[in-house]
């Protein structure tokens, strides 16, 4: 509470100084990378010039510090245009419900974490980091329905559900790397969320236990 007081003042003081449309400007640099590794290809691959390396980096190439952000998520056409307007979706409704300034911060939470994990296992991507704007989502539109597959309807927060056994399964059978991805792309997601995790769940427990007990009278 005392954190989402602390971040409402700063949305109240500084917002006009945030980045507004974060997620469109990202999206949009995601489509010009695709569409230049298309053109560029075989010759160059902008993807591959783009990811977080850390020996790269080390060797001088600093713009994968940040560069790997932008990065589109797939080499399909088709899946990318379903992806990013999924994240124009996301984004623009959590600044929205946020404010800019509070996006930011969420963001750059995310940012930094996920850099802190690339130096720390060496490699790092973009997907997690983007995932933890989907859980976010999630929290607050839980009953929101998307197609997936163009057919199937299906609410957000079963979707979320699915995407965190996926998380599990990847963090118990996946690399360091992976890892330590997805500890630093939910970082983000903890601190905003973490208390009304913990408030929810203690609901459920109480719940429960007052089932058994009428239950057991």
């Amino acid at each position: 509470m005392k954190l989402k007081n602390f971040l409402n003042r700063l949305e109240y003081k500084y917002g006009k100084y945030a980045i507004h449309n974060l997620m469109p400007m990202l999206i949009g640099a995601m489509g010009i990378v695709f569409v230049a590794d298309l053109m560029l290809s075989p010759y160059f691959s902008l993807y591959n010039a783009f990811t977080f390396n850390r020996s790269a980096i080390f060797a001088g190439q600093i713009w994968r510090v940040l560069s790997f952000t932008v990065l589109p998520p797939s080499s399909s056409i088709i899946f990318i245009i379903f992806s990013l307007y999924f994240y124009y979706l996301i984004g623009t409704s959590l600044e929205r419900e946020w404010g800019a300034l509070k996006f930011n911060i969420y963001y750059l939470i995310g940012i930094l974490g996920t850099i802190a994990a690339g130096f720390i296992s060496g490699y790092a991507d973009n997907f997690y980091l983007n995932m933890s704007l989907f859980f976010a989502f999630a929290m607050f539109y839980p009953d929101f329905q998307v197609m997936l597959f163009f057919v199937l309807p299906v609410k957000i927060k079963w979707m979320a559900w699915l995407n965190a056994v996926l998380f599990a399964y990847l963090f118990i059978m996946g690399n360091w790397p992976a890892r330590a991805s997805i500890i630093a792309a939910l970082l983000n997601f903890l601190v905003f969320f973490g208390s009304d995790i913990i408030s929810q769940s203690k609901r459920i427990v109480e719940r429960i236990k007052l089932k058994w007990r009428y239950r057991n009278r």
